[in-house]
């Protein structure tokens, strides 16, 4: 007998699990590793944008946007708060006020990733605009910080912001396929070579980021 799944998932639905399966080992090594990690939780956003882009043309299944959003939480919600876990164990503050930074924070950061891609799913998946900031666009700054050299602070801090930002009415609109595939370009290069020229490809990947983050709800070509 077949599993269920077999003939019913397309090929941007095995991009998406792929995603998901790259978050978990972006949370398991961050303990380890944590640029790796760092750069993992940037291959699973190249992964996130190219099923995207590969729905937009062969089409999706009815139950792609769940699937998008159940990866999303281990790769842009776990994964992420699992960096932030690790560095702020290293933040020069007394032991109760670290405990607080390392798992208060990621944790809140997850509860409100959970929160933010239920919104989505059931109010903004068909749109080409969505309120509040997607979960891949921080996930994505806060794994380039970590490859920039950010201090356990500054990402606590980012973190914290992020709370608000993913959830606030703001209305960012969906990138369009060639700057999906331009960012995509650039968190590769991120993931392959973050340390070439001084660890240049991170910090163009942040800069642009934090660019879209800025301006976006109100410069943007779409």
């Amino acid at each position: 007998m077949q599993p269920r799944f077999v003939g019913r998932l397309s090929l941007a639905d095995a991009v998406t699990t792929t995603n998901a399966a790259v978050g978990f080992a972006a949370v398991a090594l961050a303990g380890v590793d944590v640029t790796l990690a760092a750069r993992l939780v940037l291959l699973a956003a190249i992964a996130d944008g190219l099923d995207g882009i590969i729905a937009a043309r062969r089409g999706s299944t009815e139950f792609g946007a769940y699937l998008d959003g159940l990866a999303d939480v281990a790769s842009f919600g776990v994964a992420p708060g699992m960096l932030v876990y690790t560095l702020a164990w290293t933040a020069p503050v007394e032991a109760p006020v670290r405990q607080v930074l390392a798992v208060g924070v990621p944790a809140v950061f997850v509860a409100v990733v959970v929160v933010r891609l239920a919104l989505y799913t059931e109010l903004d998946a068909t749109d080409h605009t969505t309120e509040g900031v997607q979960s891949t666009l921080a996930g994505t700054v806060l794994a380039a910080a970590v490859l920039s050299g950010a201090g356990a602070l500054v990402l606590v801090g980012a973190t914290v912001l992020f709370w608000y930002l993913m959830v606030a009415p703001i209305e960012y609109p969906d990138l369009l396929p060639r700057d999906t595939l331009l960012m995509g370009g650039v968190q590769a290069l991120a993931v392959l070579a973050p340390t070439v020229y001084g660890g240049l490809f991170p910090k163009v990947l942040l800069v642009w980021a934090v660019a879209y983050l800025v301006l976006a709800p109100w410069f943007y070509w779409r």
